[in-house]
């Protein structure tokens, strides 16, 4: 019988190495940055409050009733030759949103098992669709302010609010690496809605932002829920530029459009202004009500984008 002597080098170096690996954390909550409930709270209360002032200012002010309506009112310039385009897409918009939302939805939910995230997402859409239909019949009739416009209460859009919460629902089911596409896209497809809304008189642009405001006040609660909720393997990333989904374009591209559309309502604004350079309006209304929309709808996604990834964990700082 023969004994084998064990090198005591051997077993002080595989307790080093012991050492040095990184302890597995365990499955279970998502323990979020420092201050995210906070911030998530700041947001919906922003939201709030900005619903709030955009119902007081478009509707119970002179100026803006003017300014909401004057859009409204030119967007017969611009439906001759998009009307057709705009209302096809408005008669698919439905389907388009519940379509999109269900098929990512499922897939996620099913691949990923990510059950109670799915069901977070999908009650949080349909409280916000509930609660347009339910501030439209509950929001005080337009008061008469020397603006020739119809008194029914318009605010919010429902085709705006059905696409930006099923953009919204797809967003909040995406791993972080995608989140900024997916906000980038789905901001996109809300404000192309918005627009169409517009351009086919269905609502003033006030009534588009007011959808967007109502969206947010109940998708970031249900955001932060599922954060708290999600495990450690899912809600982690490489940081902005660590996967194509999520490289920095999709936060500097809308960045570029809503600036470019805040130049394009100033411009429209200062030709109508009284002074130097005054001429009558026949579309500047229409294109300062456009870039009214696709402002908010930008810095909507611009700002959600920037709040998920920072609540996130990156995968070299777990002890952020």
């Amino acid at each position: 019988m023969t004994f084998q002597l064990r090198d005591p080098r051997r077993k002080k170096q595989g307790r080093q190495q012991q050492g040095r690996q990184k302890p597995r954390r365990p499955a279970g909550r998502m323990r979020l940055a420092a201050g995210t409930g906070f911030l998530f709270a700041v947001a919906t209360l922003a939201c709030a409050t900005g619903l709030a002032a955009t119902y007081y200012y478009f509707v119970r002010t002179t100026t803006g009733q003017f300014i909401d309506e004057s859009a409204l009112v030119e967007a017969v310039e611009i439906h001759g030759p998009a009307g057709k385009v705009t209302t096809r897409f408005l008669d698919w918009l439905p389907t388009i949103s519940l379509l999109m939302a269900a098929v990512v939805v499922l897939l996620v939910t099913v691949i990923h098992r990510r059950w109670r995230a799915a069901g977070i997402a999908v009650a949080a859409c349909v409280a916000a669709n509930i609660a347009t239909q339910v501030l439209k019949d509950l929001l005080p009739l337009r008061p008469y302010r020397g603006v020739e416009t119809l008194e029914l209460n318009s605010l919010p859009s429902g085709h705006t609010t059905l696409a930006a919460s099923a953009a919204a629902a797809v967003f909040l089911m995406s791993s972080p690496r995608w989140r900024p596409l997916a906000g980038f896209v789905g901001g996109t497809f809300a404000i192309a809605s918005g627009m169409s809304t517009l351009v086919n008189q269905w609502h003033r642009p006030a009534d588009v932002v007011a959808a967007f405001l109502v969206v947010g006040c109940f998708m970031i609660p249900a955001g932060w829920l599922i954060l708290r909720n999600d495990g450690h393997e899912w809600n982690v990333w490489d940081g902005f530029g660590g996967h194509w989904g999520s490289a920095r374009l999709w936060i500097g591209l809308p960045m570029v459009l809503g600036l470019a559309s805040a130049a394009v309502s100033v411009y429209s604004l200062v030709m109508i202004a009284p002074g130097i350079g005054h001429e009558g309006s026949t579309t500047n209304y229409f294109w300062a009500g456009i870039s009214l929309i696709v402002i908010s709808g930008y810095l909507a996604t611009v700002a959600t984008t920037s709040l998920f990834a920072y609540a996130v964990r990156r995968r070299d700082s777990p002890g952020r």
